[in-house]
């Protein structure tokens, strides 16, 4: 994955609480194998319903998704992950996540910007009204801000996630860290053993 450092961009008003896997990703888009291509299934049974937010052309090109409570219920898929970042987005907000979906977006490179429900709500509310507002997430600093409207906070992220954003690291990244003692390892292994090359 790429190095998440800093992320600005406009909103996505998503006024809904408790969105699942389902929902952001319907099970008939699963029957894909690659990681790509997700991005048009991403809530393709709500945007057949012309007045959905996706469907409005101010919000076109928005980076950022405002959700309500409780994002990313249901089960673990990371196809989910796939659709928002193939969408576009790069940060989801919400006053809570799911654990597993949580999970997933880090590993993958979607930030999860937890706040609190009085700063969702101000946030859904302000993007509603003004679809131009910019954002300015800092990963490094733990801060969201929209300096339209005055507005700051913070959002929490331990040091081993956060250090997987800024550095772009994803599994496969963190074993790599140590490409030269595996090459090392398996150097030094017996040659009737099973091995990697």
């Amino acid at each position: 994955m790429k190095p998440v450092i800093v992320i600005t961009g406009r909103g996505v008003p998503l006024d809904r609480s408790d969105v699942d896997t389902d929902q952001i990703i319907p099970s008939d888009w699963l029957k894909r194998v690659e990681r790509t291509g997700f991005g048009a299934g991403l809530f393709s049974e709500w945007k057949d319903d012309r007045s959905f937010i996706l469907n409005n052309e101010e919000f076109q090109g928005a980076n950022v998704l405002i959700a309500g409570p409780n994002f990313g219920t249901g089960s673990s898929r990371e196809h989910a992950v796939w659709a928002l970042t193939d969408y576009g987005f790069e940060a989801v907000i919400s006053p809570r996540f799911a654990d597993i979906f949580r999970n997933n977006c880090t590993k993958q490179g979607l930030l999860p910007v937890q706040v609190t429900e009085e700063a969702g709500r101000t946030l859904l509310d302000a993007v509603a009204a003004d679809p131009s507002l910019e954002f300015t997430i800092d990963v490094a600093k733990g801060t969201l801000e929209v300096p339209a409207l005055g507005f700051s906070t913070t959002f929490p992220l331990d040091e081993f996630t956060r250090d997987r954003f800024l550095n772009g690291w994803d599994d496969i990244g963190l074993s790599m860290r140590y490409e030269s003692d595996l090459a090392a390892y398996e150097t030094s292994r017996l040659r009737f053993l099973p091995s990697t090359r």
